[in-house]
């Protein structure tokens, strides 16, 4: 029981670290531990894919694909830094791009480290 308690709140503290590391401007994802090696993940530790059909800088993922597979919003006021970019959507908003792949969730993901949208209808996890 006490190690299961010590476990999480290692994992909440690094999730706490990684949140505010985010919100002081630096890198919108963090790279995290999955079964499938280290891939980015979002600040709930949630896995980040990229789409085969998008281009550099341009997300054709809409409409119902994004009820699936939830764009990385960026905050108003988001700041692209070194290989982080923003991505104009079609409802005005902004989402992350990492190196111009813009960056997903899987909605069947079920928590944090899952990679069970890993190759599905051209989506692969983001490293």
């Amino acid at each position: 029981m006490n190690k299961f308690i010590f476990a999480s709140l290692a994992v909440s503290t690094l999730m706490i670290g990684s949140i505010s590391a985010m919100a002081d401007g630096q890198d919108p994802a963090v790279m995290g531990d999955t079964t499938m090696g280290k891939v980015w993940v979002n600040a709930k530790g949630m896995t980040l894919y990229v789409y085969d059909k998008d281009t550099a800088g341009q997300s054709t993922c809409v409409d119902d694909c994004a009820k699936t597979w939830q764009p990385m919003v960026a905050e108003k006021g988001a700041k692209i830094s070194g290989n982080w970019t923003l991505v104009a959507r079609a409802d005005g908003s902004n989402m992350w791009a990492y190196k111009g792949h813009p960056l997903y969730t899987y909605g069947k993901d079920g928590k944090a480290g899952d990679v069970t949208g890993n190759e599905v209808n051209g989506f692969h996890m983001a490293q």
